[in-house]
This record gives C-alpha cells, sequence and structure tokens, in this order.
C-alpha cells in the first residue's frame, strides 16, 4: 500500500525506509527540486555521498539506473524508475544561511541546510555535518569549459523519480526553498513534494 506524505514548500521532512522499499519523489508543479539525504539506519556517519557516487558510476549526473553509494562505498539506493528527462545535479551543495546571506536575503530565510537539521531533530536525530545532496530535478549544466548554470528544471508537473532503498535508511528530503535564483522555475516560487513509500513486494 502507497502511503502519500507531503513536503511542505521549503520544509524538510525525514522517513524510515527499509531495504528494499521504494520511494517515489514527485514535483506536482514541476519546478520544485528536492535536496535528499541517506544515512545508514544504524550508523549516521554513514551517509550518501555524492563523490563516492560520481566516482563509482563514473559521471557526474544521476540518471535511470545510478548507483547511489555511500561514503563508505555501499550501495544505498538505486534509480529504478525517472519520468524526466534525467541528469540530476550533484555539484552543488545544499543552500545555507550563508548562500542566502550573499544573495541578498533576510537573515531567517529557510534553508536545506537548516530543513536538513530540523527535519532530523523532529525524529530525534543529530549529526554535525551537513553531507553535500542529491540535488533531484534541479538543472546545471556543464560547459567544456567546466563551468556551470543554475536553470530552470526540465521536469513537468507531475514528474518523478523513483529509488529503491537498498540498505535499511534514514532519508530526509528538502522542498528547496530557493526563491531568488531560478533553481525552483523563472516563477522563483518553491512549491510542495510528494512522497510515497512502498514495499518492494508490493505494486
Amino acid at each position: 500500500m502507497k502511503n502519500l506524505s507531503v513536503v511542505k514548500a521549503s520544509h524538510g521532512r525525514a522517513f524510515a525506509v527499509r531495504a528494499g522499499d521504494h520511494i517515489r519523489i514527485a514535483t506536482p508543479a514541476g519546478t520544485q527540486v528536492s535536496d535528499t539525504w541517506a544515512f545508514a539506519a544504524n550508523d549516521l556517519h554513514e551517509h550518501l555521498s555524492m563523490d563516492h557516487t560520481r566516482s563509482v558510476n563514473s559521471n557526474i549526473f544521476v540518471d535511470l539506473g545510478t548507483r547511489l553509494v555511500s561514503n563508505h562505498r555501499r550501495l544505498m539506493m538505486t534509480v529504478v524508475e525517472d519520468t524526466t528527462p534525467g541528469h540530476h545535479d550533484t555539484l552543488l551543495c545544499p543552500c545555507s544561511s550563508e548562500i542566502y546571506r550573499e544573495l541578498g536575503g533576510p537573515a531567517d530565510h529557510r534553508s536545506c541546510t537548516g530543513n536538513l537539521h530540523d527535519a532530523l531533530d523532529e525524529i530525534g536525530l543529530k549529526v554535525s555535518f551537513t553531507p553535500a545532496s542529491l540535488n533531484l530535478f534541479m538543472n546545471v549544466p556543464v560547459a567544456s569549459d567546466g563551468s556551470v548554470d543554475r536553470l530552470p528544471p526540465r521536469s513537468v508537473a507531475g514528474d518523478s523519480v523513483v529509488l529503491r532503498a537498498e540498505m535499511d535508511l534514514t532519508l530526509v528530503i528538502s522542498a528547496c526553498p530557493q526563491d531568488i535564483t531560478p533553481i525552483n522555475g523563472d516563477a522563483r516560487t518553491p512549491t510542495d513534494l510528494h512522497i510515497e513509500i512502498w514495499p518492494g513486494d508490493a505494486s
């Protein structure tokens, strides 16, 4: 049975996920980026690693079939379905209060970094660091000279990505609060994400 959960615009939520579970992350508006983290359920120091994921897959982007691995080089999740054009970002850091200060935002602007720690706090967990995030739906093209751009997502309303958990995890998802650059679309308006989690033996 699939239960729908909502990650409200500009906020984050944590989810307990079992090995074999499937997680659908959907953008109903088509333009909302999902900063995504995973931690081993029994050891928060083992976390989803963007640098090891790039190394294992020999690719800077995440697409259908990508193996998402931890800083211990263990398989955490696999991308098993993707209705978007793909090329999800692994390069940009999660937004933070420091970034919004640089962009001229208010001192209390919400951020993905804050959302990660708030979401963990809500379930009684804490980490002293902020891992790099997997930025689903984020459109960050890379030029031949190595420069990157920040463009509106290429996804459309209702697009989704399905991840299969390969171990027991604590998953954290942030509906990115970015409203200054067009990371969340030309309207620069964060929107909700929809999350469905179901066991591997359920249809």
